[in-house]
């Protein structure tokens, strides 16, 4: 037993560390994109296996999971030319103008906007949209610091979501609205975080949207949206405070994301739909997840007794 229970927890940290290692090494190596993801997904359930439960233990876990995110929302993209074949343009165009009359994004940037010329309006809304970067991670954060408790739900949660969402970006890729604009889908639109970016960041704006934009054709849903109307939630649930912030911040940037022509209409309703969903089946998903985290607990207890 405590000989097994030796190499159960080398193999789990073998996990951890090809999950880190494999992905970042995939393009020099030429690692196929089923290997990478695979060692990417297994990482958090390496570590959580290899070292005993802790509040630091679980924000390490949730950080793996969102590294396995980053990845295998990236992937698709490893063959611009291959995705850009696939990628659907056309069917959010047509939605929202038959559900709204017109193009929303193009209306809202003809009567707020100066192409060219950012108006305080345009980095403030620029600005809240770069902040996503963050804000559903410190929602989690947050709640694991003050209401711990209620940190193993709303991580799942928030992971669902993530995890989730990648199945519409590899199932149905599709164009933002800024990208269709310069494939001439759409007339009168132009993309002010490009605006707002080249300003405010010179000549690292390039490489700062290289590194932070993965994969630029995966729109559908809108994971921005959806993952802060799920921070609005569980945030909600801690007090009036935190609600009335994660529901401005989801408001204000779901307004930002149409304006600035990073999403469609139809995206945000997806995210929306995913969000409410998962939320939803929880209580019918609650049994599956709970066995899971015992089999992982007893793997940990084999780890521990040796």
């Amino acid at each position: 037993m405590r000989a097994g229970g030796k190499l159960l927890r080398t193999a789990a940290w073998g996990l951890v560390c090809a999950g880190i290692a494999l992905p970042l090494s995939r393009r020099r190596t030429g690692l196929r994109p089923a290997v990478t993801a695979a060692a990417a997904v297994a990482a958090p359930f390496g570590l959580a296996v290899a070292t005993p439960r802790s509040r630091r233990r679980d924000a390490a876990v949730y950080v793996l999971q969102m590294w396995a995110y980053i990845i295998l929302h990236e992937l698709p993209y490893e063959d611009p030319g291959k995705l850009e074949r696939r990628v659907l343009v056309d069917y959010p165009i047509s939605f929202d103008r038959r559900l709204l009359g017109g193009q929303p994004n193009v209306a809202l940037q003809r009567a707020l906007a100066r192409p060219g010329a950012p108006r305080p309006l345009d980095y403030a809304l620029t600005v809240a949209h770069w902040a996503w970067f963050v804000q559903p991670h410190a929602a989690v954060a947050w709640i694991l610091w003050r209401h711990p408790e209620r940190f193993p739900r709303s991580a799942v949660s928030m992971c669902a979501v993530f995890d989730l969402g990648l199945i519409g970006y590899f199932a149905v890729p599709t164009a933002p609205p800024w990208w269709a604009a310069e494939q001439g889908r759409i007339g009168g639109l132009h993309r002010i975080m490009e605006d707002v970016g080249r300003r405010v960041w010179g000549r690292l704006w390039g490489p700062l949207y290289g590194f932070l934009g993965g994969n630029p054709l995966a729109a559908m849903p809108s994971l921005h949206f959806a993952t802060s109307v799920m921070a609005a939630h569980e945030l909600g649930e801690t007090g009036g405070l935190p609600a009335a912030l994660g529901w401005a911040y989801a408001g204000t940037l779901g307004f930002a994301l149409v304006y600035m022509g990073e999403h469609y209409v139809l995206d945000l309703l997806a995210g929306l739909a995913l969000t409410e969903g998962i939320r939803a089946a929880r209580p019918v998903a609650a049994p599956a997840i709970a066995g899971a985290g015992r089999a992982v607990a007893l793997l940990e207890q084999r780890v521990r007794a040796a």
